[in-house]
């Protein structure tokens, strides 16, 4: 007798399958701990916890990539203070 395989629900998270889990995880840019937090609040709708990921990311504000050493942001004030300086000692004709 042939037995058909059962087809997952493809809108539904099935924290048990591994599988399931560590690609929804990785498509969505959750931990662990982050993605069973909103599977314990929201339900275990792929939609609605995709949902409530791009919101978490929306209300995060994004850490500054290039922000430049406190030397070298004094270093061009003073850049700054010397060339305002030298254009004030200069005489007018």
């Amino acid at each position: 007798m042939r037995r058909s395989k059962p087809q997952p629900i493809r809108n539904k998270l099935d924290l048990a399958d591994r599988t399931q889990v560590r690609l929804v995880r990785k498509r969505l840019g959750l931990s662990d701990s982050k993605l069973t937090s909103i599977v314990d609040r929201i339900g275990n709708s792929i939609a609605a916890i995709s949902k409530e990921a791009a919101q978490q990311r929306a209300t995060t504000l994004p850490k500054p990539d290039d922000v430049p050493p406190g030397t070298v942001i004094a270093a061009a004030a003073v850049g700054e203070q010397a060339t305002v300086e030298t254009t004030a000692t200069e005489p007018v004709s």
